[in-house]
């Protein structure tokens, strides 16, 4: 009887650590591994997997290709607008020789015409824009002055909400949706004659020189009173005296026709510039983007094969373990 009694209580003390299945030391040894990542990962050690890694690779393999493709559309837009942009410039120099430019003119109405693009991934040309269009509001704001802005384009639009909306005359967006020509032009320079009162119109736009240059350029298109009045006190303007009208128009209204065609000479022209410059920086900025993601993909690389190389690394020493245990 105490015997069997002294069985009994045995199994009872034993069961608990008696299993019904034999021991596997590879699980055994994957257990304790992954015991081993929770413990690392509760005291800040991070872990990352080769899905995680693949997936990253992926995402940045198909934004360089996003990137290159823009580039490519960007440099074939630029082709076709960049001859359009060189043959415009005759159009304006000669009344910018007979009418002047003069941006330290001062009246008392000045509209300033901002110039930018309707998309952006194009650089800094829109920020640079708007910050020559603050300076220019800032210098020739006063008391006894009014300065209003007549915004062509999305993004300056939207920078230019936010702090100057009760000075916006006139905004207009979507310009390049298709491609200009000058009687376009011409109807939206009058457009903006028609609604505004102005002493000086300054317009604001980026000059192109080459694919990673452009110039913030300002011109200035004074009204024909102004232009006269400048003409009668000299200085500039003061060869038009020495012109003789014939017709039986006054000298006003040559003034005031010429005044219109000059400002729709240069929009035309500021336009053009503008285009180029945006999709000349468009091709940098994508150019840039591909590089890095090129250098990130370099470095995603590196970063799979090391983890690779250590679950692979892992996986034997477990193997291995296992093998030992079960000789031992």
């Amino acid at each position: 009887m105490a015997m069997a009694a002294l069985r009994r209580e045995g199994r009872r003390i034993a069961g608990p650590l008696m299993t019904p299945h034999p021991v596997n030391p590879l699980r055994a040894s994957l257990a304790s591994s992954d015991l081993c990542n929770r413990e690392h990962a509760l005291t800040g050690v991070r872990f990352i997997s080769t899905q995680v890694v693949r997936n990253r690779m992926k995402s940045v393999r198909n934004i360089q290709k996003i990137t290159k493709a823009m580039k490519m559309v960007a440099a074939s837009k630029l082709r076709a607008i960049q001859t359009r942009a060189e043959n415009s410039r005759g159009l304006w120099q000669p009344f910018t020789a007979l009418l002047g430019d003069i941006p330290s003119v001062d009246v008392k109405k000045n509209v300033i015409v901002t110039i930018s693009s309707d998309k952006g991934l194009c650089g800094g040309i829109n920020s640079t824009s708007v910050k020559i269009s603050r300076g220019l509001h800032k210098l020739n704001s006063g008391p006894e002055k009014e300065c209003k802005y007549v915004i062509l384009g999305e993004k300056a639009k939207a920078q230019l909400v936010r702090d100057s909306k009760k000075d916006i005359e006139l905004s207009m967006t979507e310009l390049q949706k298709n491609p200009l020509n000058y009687t376009q032009v011409a109807v939206l320079a009058d457009d903006i004659l028609k609604n505004v009162e102005y002493d000086a119109l300054r317009i604001v736009f980026n000059k192109f020189q080459s694919v990673v240059s452009f110039v913030p350029t300002t011109s200035t298109v004074l009204s024909p009173e102004v232009v006269e009045r400048e003409a009668e006190a000299g200085g500039k303007l003061g060869e038009l005296d020495s012109y003789e009208i014939e017709g039986g128009e006054t000298k006003s209204e040559v003034l005031q026709n010429l005044a219109e065609f000059q400002f729709s000479c240069v929009m035309f022209n500021a336009v053009l510039e503008n285009a180029c410059s945006e999709q000349g920086a468009r091709m940098s900025a994508m150019d840039s983007s591909s590089r890095n993601a090129g250098d990130m993909l370099d470095r995603l690389t590196l970063t799979y094969n090391r983890t690779r190389q250590a679950s692979i690394t892992t996986e034997l020493i477990e193997i291995i373990s296992g093998a030992s245990a079960l000789e031992g």
